[in-house]
């Protein structure tokens, strides 16, 4: 590894750590002294999105990154969720194994994660994705939303319960 400040070959680590999907090391450039930060991350497969006209791009995680952020536009999200999350989907699309993967399959993916992250960034998330045609597409995928949340506390409370023996 060359230092980015003096050009020097002789670097050394003073410090390695895993985050998230990579690893931080703190080097040491042993001629000027001054110290960086480099980050090391496995590359993938080149995984290339299938587009609903059938044209193929290359996957890029900040797409789905940028999106998410667009559709948590003012709510109260932390940054650091939407990151994690678009991580997740990313590592998800990875352990599917296939070179090629259809945008819809991405979009789905999308659209659960911020169904778990924020409702609302949800509905317009979907409302884009989905391209609903009118406001009744827009109740019904609230409705079907509201349907969703009930049974899952349903679920929750049933869990909650102690069992009964006789």
């Amino acid at each position: 590894m060359r230092c980015p400040f003096c050009g020097a070959a002789d670097t050394r680590v003073i410090d390695t750590r895993d985050v998230a999907d990579s690893i931080r090391r703190r080097r040491e450039c042993g001629k000027c002294k001054q110290r960086f930060t480099t980050y090391e991350r496995i590359a993938n497969v080149n995984l290339l999105v299938v587009k609903r006209d059938q044209r193929r791009e290359k996957f890029e995680r900040d797409k789905i990154l940028g999106s998410m952020q667009i559709a948590c536009g003012k709510r109260p999200v932390p940054a650091k969720v939407l990151e994690e999350a678009a991580r997740e989907i990313e590592a998800d699309l990875y352990a599917l194994g296939e070179a090629e993967v259809e945008s819809q399959v991405i979009g789905e993916m999308v659209m659960e994660r911020l169904r778990q992250i924020d409702d609302i960034a949800y509905v317009r998330f979907a409302s884009v994705y989905r391209q609903f045609a009118d406001v009744d597409s827009i109740v019904e995928e609230i409705e079907a939303l509201k349907e969703s949340r009930r049974r899952e506390q349903e679920l929750r409370n049933q869990m909650e319960l102690p069992l009964q023996t006789t």
